[in-house]
């Protein structure tokens, strides 16, 4: 069964930091968006030191068990099952009912090959936090040409 998104012409602009809420201030066109909600994103921070990459990625709303995440060399793959369901009502009568259905996902490449075995995951307040620690072995290696 296929899933079926909300098309948002703008979101593409939306992820480009350039121009994200900064660059609509002056524009007639920022009000249109101050009403309307945007389907979630996952936001990224990849931090790395000698031993390990850590990943933090906000994922708000969804509980532990719908996100996963995988690990193949230097690939990294999140993703997970969004649900959102709002619903306002004026003493028993329901007045306006929303619902999101989806998914979201991030893949990204790191410089360096990750220990699969050593790798941890924690998931609390709406941020996933990752500790992915590097292979041994895999320090780079420059070559002389001749």
């Amino acid at each position: 069964m296929a899933n079926i998104t909300r098309f948002d012409p703008f979101s593409e602009l939306a992820r480009f930091e350039p121009f994200s809420d900064d660059f609509f201030r002056g524009f007639a066109l920022r009000p249109f968006f101050r009403g309307a909600e945007i389907e979630p994103q996952m936001r990224l921070d990849v931090k790395e030191d000698d031993k390990a990459y850590t990943v933090k990625a906000e994922i708000p709303g969804v509980k532990k068990e719908d996100i996963k995440v995988s690990v193949e060399g230097n690939l990294v793959s999140i993703s997970a099952e969004v649900k959102q369901e709002k619903e306002e009502s004026v003493g028993k009568k329901v007045v306006r009912s929303e619902r999101y259905y989806g998914a979201v996902s991030r893949s990204f490449t790191l410089a360096q090959d990750v220990d699969q075995g050593g790798a941890q995951a924690k998931y609390a307040d709406g941020v996933l936090e990752l500790t992915l620690p590097k292979k041994a072995g895999g320090a780079k290696k420059t070559i002389s040409v001749s």
